[in-house]
């Protein structure tokens, strides 16, 4: 009765472990869409920095997305990334941007979507989801 009671266990968690896993594997990674659509081209698939167009422009060590936590005493700066990734509120102060601005383009994209939405949606929901969605992806390349 025992090994019975094992391996009904070992099967019912097999199950689960399938079932779990079939979920994931089915909800799209928004991130990862964002960043294979955006980024890569500069920062790679994997975001090293080795990208077709790495080197076209200054980047001053940015490029390499993987190090961003370990930078930061080994916490991911999810404001600094944020920020970055959206643009439209950089400080003069701070010198040249060489990355596009996305939240500009993302707000751009937004409002057309919602011009022909049936449910109408502020837009800028839209661009905060979009860049924490790829802030987030950003979180799970970097190196431990």
């Amino acid at each position: 009765m025992n090994k019975t009671r094992i391996a009904c266990a070992i099967a019912g968690a097999a199950l689960a472990g399938m079932t779990a896993a079939s979920m994931a594997a089915d909800r799209p990674d928004y991130g990862k869409r964002e960043f294979d659509s955006n980024c890569a081209v500069c920062h790679g698939k994997l975001g090293k920095g080795d990208g077709p167009y790495a080197g076209m422009v200054d980047t001053r060590g940015g490029a390499d997305l993987t190090t961003l936590a370990k930078s930061n005493g080994g916490v991911f700066p999810i404001y600094r990334v944020t920020q970055a990734i959206d643009g439209r509120f950089q400080v003069k102060a701070h010198g040249p941007r060489e990355m596009p601005i996305w939240g500009t383009d993302y707000l751009i994209d937004a409002k057309d979507r919602m011009a022909s939405a049936d449910t109408p949606m502020d837009p800028e929901a839209i661009v905060t989801y979009r860049i924490m969605a790829l802030a987030e992806y950003l979180s799970r390349l970097q190196v431990k």
